[in-house]
């Protein structure tokens, strides 16, 4: 408060002197300097007490007074860098552009993912360590008609219903729109349109709200990163197989989704193939942060500029070495590899317990780089295709594809074979009282087509079992089956018979 009495001894003094008009003046300069003084004041008291939502606090501020509160300000993205994973994730990492003053200034991050995860959010100003978050909120209460009427309960509005308007106090739109008028309560249900004063605060994209504190004020590119849902990558193959069914022209793609509610616009890509643990409620991962000792990068076949492979933890990377636009509610398809001439065996294969009497066709490639690839290839969906006797592509199977190391093998189930068939038949069964029984089998193939082939027959055994004759040679393959490899003649019938004992105890 001001003392008016010392002011008025002062004006009483000076007046005495002759100067009436000039004190007037002083005396009405100094009053308006206090009262500003006084505002100033208790206007930076306020701004010092600042609330929030959810705290995050990545590094204790400064022991020093706040020295202003920037205007709020949406930063523009300059550079993107996204990490997808095959299990509806994606690690997101933005860098942009803001103006900071020295001391406290609220950020409004917009347009970040609508499924982003919160609590996976990393900040960094790579010019300032004393540039950290204090507090974070995320608002995702979007604009949306039921979210305005939501807002507005017990505010006043105005609806137009039936070439008719009404003003007045919503008290509720669950079943029809209820206004407290002037006039008393109407309902209306044949709206045609809702009048409201503003938006109500409410947001048109997810927005993170930051409160950041830098002790050094300026222009710079500071670094986020999150983890959001709905993204994922798949990889297809092609395999063109030649007329002898011993090469296969093999090409490779990439299909990436993006459903995560934002675009990233010339994104620096990476996928990363392999099984990431997670929990329900995610958690920040720094995968994108993990060291790899002596990592190297493996071009993978095909025209440049494409993907490079490396290893990643116990994952693979593949990254694609130029920028691509990721536009949400888009699929995308990105070359990944392609080979040509890749050896390839057509393999019969009967296994009757499972299959009655189809035969499937089995085609087996090595992954390797003698045959031309030898690159880790990620799981996905392989197709095989075969030209006509007019040179026409046509469809003769798929099969899905786990993650494949280099040097292992690719045992592709095509479909069954038309022109073959199998037959199991148990001849004799006889029991070997309370603990086991000896049984006999007769499994019948034969072959229609105009050439010889080679079937593989599977047989499975549980319990402790043993073959007490056969009438082919077979394998052991484990400890529950055994493998039969015989040739059947073009036209012709083979027959395999075999007794099996088996114990229970």
């Amino acid at each position: 408060m001001l003392n008016q009495s010392i002011f008025g001894e002062i004006y009483q003094s000076l007046k005495s002197a002759g100067f009436k008009k000039l004190i007037s003046l002083i005396v009405i300069a100094l009053l308006l300097v206090s009262l500003v003084a006084l505002w100033e004041n208790k206007k930076e008291s306020n701004w010092n007490n600042i609330e929030g939502g959810a705290t995050i606090v990545s590094k204790e501020l400064p022991k020093v007074a706040l020295i202003s509160l920037a205007k709020a300000a949406s930063p523009d993205k300059t550079r993107n860098e996204v990490t997808v994973y095959n299990q509806n994730l994606a690690l997101v990492k933005e860098y942009r552009t803001m103006d900071l003053s020295s001391g406290n200034n609220i950020i409004k991050y917009v347009d970040v993912a609508s499924q982003i995860d919160p609590t996976s959010v990393m900040f960094r100003d790579p010019k300032s360590q004393n540039t950290v978050v204090v507090e974070q909120n995320y608002e995702y209460d979007l604009v949306s008609s039921d979210k305005l009427l939501d807002k507005y309960l017990d505010k006043e509005i105005t609806v137009t219903s039936d070439n008719e308007s009404f003003t007045g106090r919503l008290l509720s739109h669950s079943s029809g729109i209820t206004l407290q008028t002037q006039e008393g309560v109407v309902v209306l249900n044949n709206v045609k349109k809702i009048e409201y004063p503003d938006a109500a605060g409410l947001l048109t994209k997810p927005t993170l709200i930051w409160q950041i504190y830098t002790d050094a004020g300026g222009s710079r590119e500071v670094e986020t990163s999150y983890l959001t849902g709905g993204m994922s990558w798949k990889a297809n193959y092609i395999a063109t197989i030649d007329q002898s069914d011993s090469k296969a022209d093999i090409k490779g793609w990439v299909t990436v989704e993006n459903n995560a509610g934002t675009a990233y616009p010339d994104a620096k890509l990476k996928l990363v193939a392999g099984d990431v643990n997670r929990v329900y409620a995610p958690q920040p991962y720094n995968i994108a942060g993990m060291p790899v000792p002596e990592a190297t990068t493996v071009p993978l076949a095909g025209a440049p500029p494409g993907f490079m492979q490396e290893g990643l933890f116990e994952y693979h990377l593949y990254t694609l070495q130029r920028p691509t636009t990721l536009n949400n509610n888009e699929i995308k398809q990105i070359s990944l590899l392609s080979a040509d001439n890749v050896p390839a065996k057509k393999e019969y294969s009967y296994d009757g317990a499972w299959n009655g009497d189809k035969v499937r066709v089995m085609l087996n490639i090595t992954n390797s780089e003698k045959n031309g690839l030898g690159m880790p290839l990620p799981k996905g969906v392989i197709r095989v295709y075969k030209a006509d006797s007019d040179g026409q592509l046509q469809f003769l199977g798929e099969d899905s594809i786990d993650h494949t190391p280099k040097d292992e093998k690719l045992r592709i189930n095509i479909g069954n074979a038309f022109d073959i068939v199998g037959k199991r038949t148990l001849t004799d069964r006889e029991g070997l009282g309370s603990y086991g029984n000896r049984e006999s089998y007769s499994i019948e193939l034969k072959n229609h087509k105009s050439e010889d082939v080679k079937i593989i027959v599977t047989e499975h055994f549980y319990g402790n079992w043993q073959i007490i004759k056969a009438s082919e040679q077979y394998t052991k393959k484990d400890a529950n089956t055994i493998e039969f490899e015989v040739n059947v003649p073009m036209d012709g019938t083979k027959t395999i018979t075999y007794t099996v004992e088996t114990r229970y105890q």
